[in-house]
């Protein structure tokens, strides 16, 4: 099937004013200037309108808290130190809020456990349509750790550790080197069962990290929470992320010097708690022109998912450049979720996760008239909706 009379807008291409897609077994499978030679009975007349790659929120509770989900799946607060949870079994697949991301050109989100444990479990990249949580399942992403104050309130409310900062880092600490000596003593054993160390879950669930086969996902608001990410990150030599990143702002030349990135979000709040004290919506902006690597998030439920361009937008008003806003919701969001071999642009192999709108996404007014996901399409203005 082709997408056809379309206006194309991938984020690492120059724009085709007049261009189609060709689409096969849920593939992207060519992507030119012009007309296809011979229109398939099942192919889509864009009429003009512009063409993008689904949106990706690299950063969301989506399926495990709001809509149908129950709050209590979000943090199992009775250990601060659970890497070993898979998100996929507090997932709720049936969660309302996936036809608001649909409806919204939202294809992937990054979805997982909260940050009550200074070591949360699982985050996972899923498409927000299938029959299941096995069918919407893309890969596992990373691991959730958590700096900050939500850890210490958690545990300080037990009368347990953590209930300082210290505390927080030297729990992931104690963690990683645990699970580093784990890996060692595996890797000595050569394949010899009777030398095998006994089997530790949460150990074998941390390796993938210290491999840098995923990533580590930091929650860190304020600054030195922040930088005691970056310390703990560089001490074991992990692929990294900081996730809401709020004071960011504040010491962006470091961030920069690191490389680091950055998942801006919720993009639209409040000050509602200490560590938000330096929230500004010119954070992404400051951080990008500093040489970071910025994605925009919703921390869903904390802003509905389907806010995620109107967030990006806030952003481009606020000094981010309009080309990196649209990266930070497709390309840059894929990488960061470990999907772009999958999503994030309009590529020769990719899965045909694709989105119509009738102007630009970051006007307020502009409407997402279809949504495909891997070549069907799952929403379009002509449908009845429920």
């Amino acid at each position: 099937m082709y997408i056809y009379n379309a206006k194309i807008c991938s984020p690492d291409a120059a724009p085709i004013e007049s261009g189609y897609v060709k689409i096969s077994e849920g593939k992207i499978a060519a992507v030119k200037k012009g007309k296809p030679g011979r229109v398939t009975p099942d192919s889509i007349d864009a009429g003009g309108k512009f063409l993008y790659p689904g949106f990706i929120d690299c950063h969301t509770h989506l399926g495990i808290l709001g809509g149908g989900a129950d709050d209590g799946d979000l943090n199992e607060s009775s250990d601060p130190v659970t890497p070993h949870l898979r998100a996929i079994d507090g997932f709720n697949f049936t969660d309302e809020c996936f036809k608001d991301a649909v409806k919204a050109g939202v294809t992937s989100v990054v979805t997982g456990v909260g940050s009550s444990n200074p070591i949360g479990g699982e985050s996972i990249a899923i498409k927000t349509h299938g029959k299941c949580a096995d069918d919407m399942f893309i890969r596992k992403s990373g691991i959730k750790f958590a700096l900050g104050e939500n850890p210490k309130r958690t545990y300080s409310a037990k009368g347990q550790s953590p209930r300082t900062r210290m505390a927080t880092a030297a729990i992931i600490r104690e963690a990683l080197f645990k699970a580093k000596s784990y890996k060692e003593r595996i890797s000595a054993a050569g394949g010899n069962l009777a030398k095998m160390p006994a089997y530790d879950i949460k150990s074998e669930a941390l390796i993938p990290v210290l491999n840098r086969e995923i990533k580590a996902f930091f929650h860190c608001h304020r600054a030195d929470d922040i930088m005691t990410a970056v310390r703990i990150a560089k001490e074991f030599a992990l692929d990294y992320v900081l996730v809401h990143c709020t004071a960011g702002h504040t010491v962006a030349e470091l961030l920069g010097k690191e490389n680091v990135t950055a998942v801006i979000g919720p993009v639209i709040g409040g000050r509602d708690k200490r560590e938000l004290a330096e929230h500004t919506v010119s954070n992404a902006g400051i951080l990008y022109n500093s040489g970071v690597k910025v994605a925009v998030c919703t921390d869903h439920s904390e802003l509905p998912v389907q806010y995620l361009c109107t967030g990006a937008a806030y952003c481009v008003k606020a000094g981010l450049p309009r080309d990196e806003a649209l990266k930070a919701i497709t390309i840059n969001a894929a990488e960061t979720a470990g999907i772009s071999d999958r999503a994030g642009s309009i590529t020769i192999g990719k899965d045909a996760d694709l989105i119509l709108l009738d102007g630009d996404p970051f006007d307020i007014m502009t409407n997402v008239v279809m949504t495909m996901i891997e070549g069907e399409v799952v929403y379009s203005q002509l449908m009845i909706d429920d």
